[in-house]
């Protein structure tokens, strides 16, 4: 009884100690502002904050602005997750190659991304073009370097086990290196999808006309702090949303890992 009344609370307690969390932080967000006296183009209480975001979700144009950051982010994505797997599958095989192209990669990871955009802008236009290579830049390098990690994690007793049944190189892969490395892949995902909607946002926020990015870059010159506290809660519930998409993705293709199962046990 001891152990299913445990379950049951740890089941609860997400429900329970976000909202609460929440609402500290806002009240205490409210009782600072007035106490200080503070201004709104400083910070505004979050009751004038919740107001602009009410405005912010009723008006049209937020949603096409929306809609293109959602497509740069998911276009970035996608690329960043087909090459970083390609490449991180064909490194994880090759040490040899890994070997000499580590340089090279990490250097190319050290450069500072935003320091990019600017040429992108130049070689690319204000278009979608360089916010979706930036995105997939940033997204890129932890999917890369956990597909590698995922194909090097295989056991080798496990591969002269596949060798002693005769098992031809795709039944290799289909069943023991592919399900041993889409943990490691789901892994970049979780953390590949946080840098790619960085990478959209920062590339809209410095060049570009259209995205949430760029409505943030309209609210801090119109001065409007409450509204661009609005479109700051708006991208973060995107991101969110984004996350746990890929999370749900990630319970769909390997439910028998212990990633997944123990907190679906401690969900029960």
């Amino acid at each position: 009884m001891r152990i299913i009344a445990s379950s049951r609370s740890l089941r609860l307690l997400p429900w329970i100690s976000t909202p609460a969390i929440l609402l500290v932080f806002f009240v205490t967000w409210d009782l600072f502002v007035r106490f200080n006296d503070m201004s709104e183009l400083v910070l505004p209480p979050p009751t004038t904050v919740f107001a602009a975001f009410g405005e912010l979700v009723v008006d049209p144009e937020t949603w096409r602005h929306a809609g293109t950051s959602v497509t740069e982010i998911l276009a970035g994505f996608l690329i960043a997750l087909v090459v970083g797997v390609t490449v991180g599958a064909i490194l994880g095989k090759l040490p040899w190659l890994e070997n000499s192209l580590r340089p090279l990669i990490v250097a190319s990871q050290v450069v500072p991304k935003v320091a990019l955009i600017p040429l992108f802008v130049i070689w690319f236009g204000f278009g979608m073009a360089p916010k979706i290579i930036i995105s997939a830049l940033l997204a890129f390098f932890p999917i890369m370097l956990n597909a590698q990690l995922g194909v090097r994690s295989v056991e080798s007793g496990h591969r002269e086990v596949m060798r002693s049944l005769n098992a031809s190189r795709w039944q290799t892969f289909k069943h023991l290196e592919m399900k041993s490395t889409l943990p490691y892949v789901f892994t970049g995902m979780e953390v590949g999808i946080v840098l790619a909607i960085i990478g959209a946002i920062v590339g809209e926020y410095l060049g570009g006309n259209e995205g949430l990015g760029f409505l943030v870059v309209r609210t801090l010159n119109d001065l409007d702090a409450p509204a661009l506290f609005a479109v700051i809660i708006l991208l973060s519930a995107i991101g969110l949303i984004l996350y746990f998409i890929v999370s749900g993705l990630k319970r769909l293709f390997i439910p028998w890992h212990e990633s997944v199962y123990s907190q679906r046990d401690l969900s029960l």
